[in-house]
């Protein structure tokens, strides 16, 4: 019925995307700004790592809060009205930390109402794909998308160690409010929710039906389980990154580098990993790659003791680790036609909400009590991303790529 239909990609893609990545990046910062001086903030606080830690860990209690109504929004609404909600609440919310940002209570309650906005923006990646991109550069568009969930605590990592020793926490807390303000303002005056004309087929079942559908499928379950063990570990490393290393004799600066170069390897892994994928329409190879190739750079974050080694081995990590979230997601959407992109997008999110917090905890929990070392929980990770691994090479291949051997597309 759709054949003859007429599909026009528009330059203006690329703005909205680019406004989306904005206030995206926004609430990354705002999300783990205090992990890489973790230390430093309990003391200014006068509290203890974990109530420091928990200034992150809310965003994952909050998304697993709001990730329904959240979703429903996106596929309701539309990702303009539902990210613009979440663009204000990230802007207000992160200005009012920046003014009390001497009250831990107003810091607290103010990462609260920034974590309820989080969802309405991350959880719409694939929509804005599927709404602008056509079909063959989806893979690249949710890769380029989900850069922002990477380049936000890239910044931090660097930015937060730095402005702390040179501005003061307080300050610091102002300056990314000051900036989420403006990233929200950008995405509320350029994006649109619709080009004038479809860039590419888009047809999909409310988000109810979708869900029903989505969880009877096994691919999508195994694919459910990646995330909560890929995501979680990124949640959770990322929370606990200056702890990690802080046994073995390392500084708040070499935490801030190790945490921006993990973030680096991401970028450049999900770029030219999504790119492969875009190009041969697979995905199995691509996320079972990723699985394998994360768990040497995870073995030396769990124990390098010299500098250049641990950078190199978090580089590794990051790498591989993250240039696997743009392709699961596609995957996912894929997998699960014609249920909501939003609704597949947000489910894998979720499962690395709830793992994030079950992780923190745990690292927390099992971290050697003399030293404070947190090897034996690194140790099991690796062992999860085994089990991860082996349930990707289970999977069947995207039907994007069956459809493309079928009609040479």
């Amino acid at each position: 019925m759709n054949e003859k239909r007429e599909f026009k990609a528009y330059g203006y893609r690329w703005i909205v995307l680019l406004s989306f990545m904005a206030i995206g990046i926004m609430t990354q910062v705002l999300w783990i700004t205090f992990a890489p001086i973790t230390g430093a903030a309990a003391r200014f606080y006068h509290t203890s790592d974990l109530m420091i830690g928990l200034l992150s860990m809310s965003f994952m209690i909050v998304f697993v809060l709001v990730f329904l109504p959240s979703a429903y929004a996106i596929d309701t609404w539309g990702f303009r009205k539902a990210v613009g909600l979440g663009a204000v609440l990230t802007a207000v919310f992160g200005l009012t930390r920046g003014l009390f940002a001497s009250n831990f209570t107003v810091v607290l309650l103010s990462q609260v109402g920034i974590a309820v906005g989080q969802p309405f923006v991350i959880g719409a990646i694939t929509k804005i794909a599927a709404r602008w991109f056509p079909a063959e550069e989806r893979a690249t568009a949710s890769a380029i998308g989900t850069l922002a969930l990477y380049l936000g605590p890239l910044l931090a990592m660097f930015l937060t160690p730095f402005l702390a020793l040179h501005i003061g926490i307080s300050r610091m807390l102002l300056v990314y409010g000051i900036a989420a303000v403006a990233a929200a303002a950008l995405f509320l005056l350029v994006a649109r929710e619709h080009p004038p004309t479809p860039a590419g087929e888009e047809e999909r079942v409310r988000m109810l039906e979708g869900l029903k559908s989505m969880l009877r499928q096994r691919d999508f379950i195994f694919l459910l389980f990646m995330f909560f063990v890929g995501l979680g570990m990124f949640n959770s490393i990322s929370t606990w990154i200056e702890n990690i290393i802080r046994p073995r004799g390392f500084s708040i600066s070499q935490a801030g580098v190790l945490g921006g170069l993990m973030l680096v390897g991401g970028i450049i892994g999900a770029v030219v990993i999504s790119l492969l994928s875009d190009r041969s329409r697979r995905r199995k190879p691509f996320i079972l790659l990723a699985l394998i190739g994360l768990m040497p750079g995870l073995i030396g974050i769990a124990y390098s003791t010299s500098d250049w080694l641990l950078l190199a081995s978090g580089f590794t990590f990051g790498f591989f680790l993250l240039s696997a979230g743009p392709i699961g997601f596609q995957y996912a959407a894929e997998i699960t036609h014609p249920a909501p992109e939003a609704t597949s997008n947000t489910l894998l999110l979720v499962m690395g909400q709830i793992s994030g917090i079950v992780f923190i905890f745990g690292m927390d929990a099992l971290k050697a009590p003399a030293s404070g070392a947190m090897t034996t929980s690194l140790l099991i990770l690796v062992a999860l991303t085994a089990v991860a691994a082996i349930l990707a090479g289970m999977v069947g291949e995207s039907p994007v790529y069956e459809r493309g051997q079928g009609k040479g597309i």
